[in-house]
C-alpha cells in the first residue's frame, strides 16, 4: 500500500502506511517519526506514532499543510534513518490471586492451564506498537495465538492501576484505574506514568517489554520501593 496523507483538520497531517497492525508498518512509522525529528522540519510542533500512521502536528503560522508533505513526500522518496534507539524493560508482574482475576477465566476460554497462560504470557518478548487511551497505555503485541480472545462481554467499571491486560492480539498494563474490557491477568507494581519523572510515560512507542513473574510478596516489596522513590525498572538499551 502506498502511502496515504490525510488532514486531521488544520494542524495535523496524517501519514498512513497501512491497514492493518503489522511489526513492519510499525518500524515504517518509527522510521519516518525518527527521520523528521532529526531533521527539524520547520513548523513541526509534535508527532504522533500509531499502529499503522504517524501523526504530525504543525504550527499553520510556520507551515502549510502542502509545504509539510511535499518535505515528507521528499523524504520517503530517499532512503529513511534507522528508527530512534529504543530500551528494553523487565516489568514485574503478579500472576496471583486478586492480583490476576481474570487469569482462571481465560485459561479456560483458551484451554490451558493458568500455569501455561503465565508461561506463555511472560516468555513473550512485546513490541510497543503506541501509547493511548490513557496517559502512558502502551499497546504492546504480539500475543501468543493460543491467548488471542475477543474483549469481555462485560466491560468493568473500574480496572485497578497497574493490571496487566490481553485483548485480540494485545497486551496492556493500566496506569490508572479506569473503565475496561479486557481480560486481567495480573497486576505490576510499577508507575508507568508519573509526572515527576523527566519522561512521564516510561514506555515509548518502539520499546520491548518482558513480563518477569514475581510473587505477592516481591509484589508487595516492590510497590513499597516505589512508594518511596526507591524501584527502578530493570531496562537495557535495544539497537535501532
Amino acid at each position: 500500500m502506498k502511502e496515504r496523507f490525510l488532514s486531521a483538520g488544520d494542524r495535523a497531517l496524517i501519514v498512513e502506511f497501512g491497514d492493518r497492525i503489522d511489526r513492519r508498518l510499525s518500524h515504517d512509522v518509527l522510521r519516518l517519526n525518527a527521520t523528521i525529528r532529526s531533521k527539524a522540519l520547520s513548523g513541526v510542533v509534535e508527532t504522533v506514532p500509531t499502529f499503522r500512521s504517524l501523526m504530525i502536528h504543525f504550527d499553520p503560522l510556520v507551515t502549510t499543510r502542502g509545504d509539510l508533505e511535499h518535505a515528507i513526500r521528499s523524504l520517503l522518496d530517499h532512503d529513511l534513518g534507522q528508527r530512534s534507539e529504543a530500551t528494553l524493560w523487565r516489568i514485574p508482574v503478579c500472576y496471583e490471586g486478586e492480583l490476576a482475576p481474570d487469569l482462571t477465566e481465560v485459561a479456560q476460554l483458551t484451554g490451558l492451564t493458568p500455569g501455561e497462560v503465565v508461561a506463555m504470557h511472560s516468555r513473550t518478548r512485546y513490541h510497543v506498537y503506541m501509547l493511548g487511551f490513557l496517559p502512558g497505555f502502551p499497546y504492546m503485541g504480539d500475543l501468543p495465538v493460543e491467548l488471542a480472545l475477543p474483549r469481555r462481554a462485560d466491560p468493568r467499571l473500574r480496572v485497578p492501576a497497574g493490571s496487566i491486560s490481553i485483548a485480540t492480539s494485545l497486551t496492556a498494563i493500566y496506569p490508572y484505574e479506569s473503565p475496561g474490557g479486557w481480560h486481567l491477568i495480573g497486576t505490576t507494581p510499577i508507575r508507568l506514568f508519573d509526572i515527576g519523572r523527566p519522561r512521564p510515560a516510561l514506555l515509548a512507542p518502539g520499546d520491548a517489554v518482558l513480563f518477569q513473574p514475581i510473587d505477592r510478596a516481591c509484589h508487595e516489596r516492590v510497590r513499597r520501593a516505589v512508594e518511596k522513590r526507591s524501584y527502578e525498572v530493570v531496562s537495557e538499551p535495544i539497537g535501532a
